[in-house]
């Protein structure tokens, strides 16, 4: 005879996760999450045949395929580069209440040179690529070696800032950041905490910051 608990809930799943850009940011996300047997699904724009060896050597939680299956995830990771980034979110669907992390900064190589913004920041114009989304900024501070590495490996874990404006979403992904080891810090809304990140203006770019407990 089998019995239930009444007071017992059903197992709650994990979010399903996409990345959409395997640059340096987009493949440290990756590790992250390779790292700590999360399964995500990474893309690019050359096709999933062009990423078999980079996921082999990520991890056995991470798999390759198409922008538009990395895109229709829980959790969309975008690190495009800047000049990219309309092209890479182009003929999407409307994401419909889903999560969209921005992990573009407005900069790229070889020249460095800044996008001109016109006085916004970089998350409202990536927000404005992403209908339906609710974007928070976050994974685009640290430098990618950084971020791939073990966030404990300094004794305490690695700072990780975040923001956005819509709570439920930075709860959300505040459990995936303690999930992945780092010790997030939430900015506030997108107005604020996007420009604090922001690279270049921001100050907190590049900081390696770690909380001891």
């Amino acid at each position: 005879m089998t019995t239930f608990n009444e007071s017992s809930e059903p197992a709650r799943r994990d979010p399903s996760i996409g990345i959409i850009g395997a640059g340096n940011i987009g493949r440290a996300v990756a590790a992250a999450l390779a790292r700590n047997g999360i399964a995500a699904t990474l893309s690019n724009s050359r096709g999933p045949d062009s990423l078999a060896e980079t996921v082999a050597a990520i991890g056995p939680s991470i798999r390759a395929s198409t922008r538009e299956e990395a895109a229709a995830k829980d959790i969309v990771v975008v690190a495009v580069n800047w000049s990219k980034l309309p092209a890479a979110l182009a003929g999407l669907p409307n994401f419909a209440g889903r999560i969209v992390i921005d992990a573009n900064n407005p900069i790229e190589a070889p020249l460095f040179k800044p996008a001109e913004l016109h006085g916004r920041t970089s998350s409202e114009i990536v927000a404005g690529m992403v209908p339906g989304a609710r974007v928070i900024k976050a994974f685009n501070h640290l430098l990618a070696p950084v971020l791939a590495g073990d966030p404990r490996s300094e004794g305490g874990r690695r700072v990780l800032f975040y923001s956005g404006d819509d709570a439920d979403a930075k709860a959300e992904l505040g459990a995936l950041i303690d999930r992945l080891g780092f010790f997030g810090i939430d900015l506030g809304p997108l107005s604020i905490g996007a420009r604090l990140v922001q690279f270049p203006g921001g100050p907190l770019p590049a900081l390696n910051l770690v909380k001891f407990d």
